[in-house]
């Protein structure tokens, strides 16, 4: 079985068992179980493929946060030559791993 979900403004495929690692979410926890309602595409065991508008009616993914944390740090450094502007930030973004439990369809 695979599912297409949106969370965060983006789009993963994802199946029974398998981890990713999504944009966080203030309202989850680690140990938590989340559901994704927001399934876009669902292919079940048969081969059948099912397409929503833009989601599909009442099917869900449930999943479980398995932990949360910060992604390596980028470095964003501005310049303009002649003027003596420089400006360095570093940035790390938030992330949560979830490992997803099954596709209720």
């Amino acid at each position: 079985m695979l599912a297409v979900i949106e969370t965060g403004g983006k789009q993963y495929l994802i199946s029974p068992q398998q981890k990713i690692r999504i944009e966080k979410i203030k309202k989850a926890k680690e140990g938590e179980e989340i559901i994704f309602d927001k399934v876009l595409l669902l292919v079940d065991d048969e081969g059948e493929v099912k397409i929503g508008q833009p989601y599909l009616e009442g099917v869900k993914v449930k999943a479980l946060v398995k932990k949360e944390g910060k992604s390596k740090k980028i470095i964003v450094f501005h310049y303009h030559p002649k003027t003596r502007y420089r400006k360095k930030k570093g940035h790390r973004q938030p992330f949560m791993e979830v490992e997803a439990k099954n596709i209720e369809a």
